[in-house]
């Protein structure tokens, strides 16, 4: 963060799905510009998220399939035909960030880039998903990890998904045998569980806060969510400021 800023430059968010992700992000959108620098150190909003990737990698394939020719991503179950995808996700995120940066001058003395992702320990797990990260993204990133069950997760899911929808931020859905291959284990709590503070990834060190919604505050509850995102931010905001 640059001297004299008021909103963290990069917040990465991660939790397993329909955890409360994107709720929080929607719920952000909405605050004013000033109350949303004040209370949660988040400036003007730009979003990168890899589940947008990942649909478009599907549909294409889907359109192969239409075409005659193979699949480039993913089999007929659309389970990615290697893992190494996962990583290539994550190493376009940051290079989405890298041309966020070369086309916006001085991008953060007003915008915070939000980072949204999920991961399983089937594909890696966080441990491996942060290390294809840009050192760049590191070294200005914060952390805020959505604790919820996977129980609670394997419901929201289904109560969420829209099959009208598919390619919806908020109403996208896993079919039940997927949540369980992909999901069910979480690396998280390994993860972090050298430092309460402090994430150790390449060498740099990267704050987080655990955000528990395990009454599920995400769901139509505002002022809850607001209160505990601004709590959860503010502890975040003084780790970063002692990085």
């Amino acid at each position: 963060m640059p001297e004299q800023s008021n909103h963290f430059d990069i917040l990465i968010l991660i939790a397993r799905p329909a955890s409360g992700k994107s709720e929080i992000i929607d719920y952000l959108k909405n605050v004013p510009d000033d109350e949303r620098a004040t209370r949660f150190h988040i400036g003007r909003l730009r979003e990168i998220d890899d589940f947008p990737m990942l649909w478009a990698w599907f549909e294409e394939d889907d359109l192969l399939d239409e075409l005659g020719y193979p699949r480039l991503h993913s089999d007929d179950d659309q389970y990615f035909v290697d893992n190494v995808l996962w990583h290539v996700l994550i190493r376009r995120i940051s290079l989405e960030y890298d041309k966020l940066q070369r086309d916006v001058p001085d991008f953060h003395d007003h915008h915070t880039v939000l980072i949204e992702f999920s991961r399983g320990a089937e594909s890696g797990g966080y441990r491996e998903a942060f290390d294809h990260l840009s050192d760049d993204i590191l070294s200005r990133a914060v952390v805020l990890y959505v604790d919820v069950t996977y129980e609670e997760s394997f419901r929201k899911n289904r109560r969420r998904f829209n099959p009208d929808k598919p390619d919806s931020i908020l109403e996208h859905g896993l079919p039940d045998d997927k949540m369980e291959r992909l999901y069910k284990d979480d690396d998280f709590a390994a993860f972090s569980a050298g430092d309460p503070e402090y994430l150790t990834v390449k060498g740099q060190r990267v704050p987080y806060v655990v955000f528990e919604n395990h009454d599920d505050v995400t769901t139509d509850q505002p002022e809850k969510l607001g209160e505990r995102l601004e709590a959860r931010l503010g502890t975040l905001w003084r780790l970063a400021d002692n990085r």
